[in-house]
């Protein structure tokens, strides 16, 4: 009996980790990201809702930056992280 509770609640603990979603307002996009101008004209079709991609750009101040972004279930982008690459002289 207690396997067969200990299997079930492990089941039904694994079955909530199959939904991926991202309920934070992101991060406001800056001058170099995708959405900086509004959200792109060409929807995402072929991308499944919760996917994530990366975006490196340099900003208006010369610093190396990575955005990761997700696709929300109307087709549109969010920011769900930014960072701030270091400044590397030389090849150093």
């Amino acid at each position: 009996m207690k396997p067969a509770i200990i299997g079930l609640v492990g089941t039904l603990v694994l079955a909530g980790c199959n939904t991926v979603s991202y309920g934070g307002p992101g991060l406001e996009p800056i001058p170099g990201s995708i959405i900086y101008s509004g959200q792109p004209r060409t929807k995402l079709t072929k991308s499944p809702v919760g996917s994530a991609f990366p975006h490196d750009f340099i900003d208006q101040y010369g610093r190396q930056v990575e955005e990761t972004y997700i696709i929300q279930p109307d087709r549109s982008l969010i920011i769900a992280h930014r960072q701030y690459k270091p400044i590397r002289f030389f090849g150093d």
